[in-house]
């Protein structure tokens, strides 16, 4: 079965291993089917409906997207708000269309690791920071899996550095 990555870059044009992650995804249609929200809602208006059928086909869900500001971009916030209703994704009546999934995320940081740690310049570990995004998809009964990281871009976007990036993705997502 296909595994749904679901892409939230607000300048995908400009991104530097995101855009390089979507183009190897491509290589692969039979394993991978890449929504990105930003090139299907342009102006941001999701289609609710569209987006919960979607999520019901798919067993396997990615969540890709850059980490800044401490923090996933505005838009999977509202995606989120928007997608993951009462009555669908969770409530006595809901069914818990989420429920079992398994859900995981797939996150590019400029910093290095060893920032994000206690003895680090940011304090605390990815694993600290994620937490809301591991506590809602269990509030909602889906099966979230250990996220998937690649830091460093800020200080070493070379090409070298970015198709490193790309077997450990591939690895991740064929291990999830």
């Amino acid at each position: 079965m296909k595994t749904l990555i679901i892409v939230i870059h607000p300048d995908i044009q400009n991104a530097v291993v995101n855009r390089r992650w979507i183009e190897e995804l491509g290589k692969f249609p039979d394993k991978f089917h890449v929504h990105q929200l930003h090139e299907v809602y342009p102006d941001e208006k999701i289609d609710v409906p569209a987006e919960q059928k979607l999520i019901e086909a798919y067993e396997k869900i990615v969540f890709q997207f850059p980490y800044y500001w401490f923090n996933c971009p505005a838009f999977f916030k509202k995606w989120l708000d928007e997608v993951l209703t009462h009555g669908w994704a969770y409530g006595s009546k809901s069914g818990y269309k989420v429920a079992g999934k398994k859900i995981a995320l797939a996150i590019s940081l400029g910093v290095d690791q060893e920032e994000l740690s206690s003895s680090g310049i940011y304090k605390y570990p990815l694993e600290e920071l994620t937490r809301p995004f591991e506590l809602s998809f269990e509030y909602v009964k889906a099966d979230y899996r250990p996220f998937f990281a690649y830091y460093g871009i800020e200080h070493n976007a070379s090409k070298e550095w970015v198709e490193k990036s790309v077997p450990l993705y591939l690895d991740f997502l064929d291990k999830l």
